[in-house]
């Protein structure tokens, strides 16, 4: 079993408190995400969990027992790094057997738990090579299965992908997925990536300041958004946001408008504007548009879509789809 549950946890350094008070509960073989901007507590958060950092009060809870005194290594819990921390004079056996070793495990054991964790991660042939032999790829599933073979209760993953290209990224964010499946164990995964948390997670934790915005699943933070940062900051390209009388009209403070729920017209519509930077992705094009009165709004359509810059546009939100929220930025159901 691998449920955590927090109860009022607070991290203070000094007089600032990181994290002022967080109850939230995972589930067992729940991948729960940690998502949201630069300094939003997100890795003090996983630090706190799996004990490298003393909580400031409230407690931990792992498989109901009380963990908030226990050790890092009490805690039935394995920690990938953004950073891999491969020892470079051991082949890939030995990186992934050392936690084995170092727990007096048999060597019998050791040898079957690294070739079980080898085959599920694709490293079989690569058992006897060093880390300097391979890609970035290959050294962060290293780095995974060296967590794998000590059988945690959950996987705790601080921005793993931070390290690689973008197209090794796309791989290793399906890689890991793809094991979650196999394994079924709680893993809780830190990204500052809103796309690796829409692509990855059962459930998302979006942090700002220390404080949970909003916990739920992908589709419902999307389609759903208790307030303005939730809905600013999950979606890609942004949702847009209007203030001022075009929002008065729908008995909002702030309205907001996914980009593929813009319609867009040359002919007619509710906001006029003028073609600016075209982004161009083969299927879909990204038009950012100068509106009359209100800004830069951006707008979904088929890659096809026949617009060049300077054309004059028209704008129509779906009116099913607008996002109402009053003046202190909660969302108005």
């Amino acid at each position: 079993m691998g449920s955590i549950t927090l109860k009022n946890v607070s991290k203070v350094f000094g007089v600032h408190a990181v994290i002022p008070s967080i109850d939230l509960d995972i589930d067992d073989g729940e991948f729960v995400v940690f998502v949201g901007p630069s300094g939003c507590g997100k890795s003090t958060l996983l630090r706190l969990i799996a004990g490298l950092e003393d909580v400031s009060g409230g407690e931990i809870v792992i498989d109901g027992k009380n963990a908030t005194d226990l050790p890092p290594a009490k805690r039935g819990l394995s920690m990938v790094f953004q950073s891999y921390a491969l020892y470079p004079h051991m082949s890939v056996r030995g990186n992934i057997a050392f936690p084995l070793k170092m727990a007096g495990e048999e060597k019998a054991v050791i040898d079957k738990k690294v070739a079980d964790a080898a085959r599920v991660l694709n490293l079989a042939d690569y058992l006897d090579r060093k880390p300097r032999q391979l890609s970035g790829g290959q050294r962060q599933r290293v780095a995974i299965g060296r967590a794998i073979v000590r059988q945690p209760e959950a996987f705790l993953f601080d921005e793993p992908l931070s390290n690689l290209d973008a197209a090794l990224r796309v791989n290793m964010r399906l890689e890991i997925s793809q094991l979650h499946q196999q394994l079924k164990t709680t893993m809780i995964y830190v990204t500052h990536d809103q796309v690796e948390a829409m692509t990855m997670a059962d459930k998302i934790v979006v942090l700002n300041r220390g404080r949970i915005e909003q916990v739920g699943s992908p589709l419902e933070l999307y389609h759903r958004p208790d307030n303005l940062f939730v809905a600013g900051f999950i979606g890609s390209p942004k949702m847009n946001l209007v203030a001022g009388a075009p929002a008065a009209m729908h008995q909002a403070h702030t309205i907001g408008v996914r980009p593929e729920h813009l319609v867009l017209s040359k002919e007619r519509g509710t906001w006029r504007g003028t073609v600016g930077v075209a982004e161009h992705l083969g299927s879909d094009t990204f038009l950012h548009v100068n509106a009359d009165g209100i800004g830069t709004m951006t707008a979904r359509v088929s890659g096809d879509f026949p617009v060049t810059h300077g054309d004059q546009v028209f704008l129509t939100p779906d009116p099913q789809r607008v996002h109402r929220f009053d003046d202190k930025g909660m969302a108005i159901r």
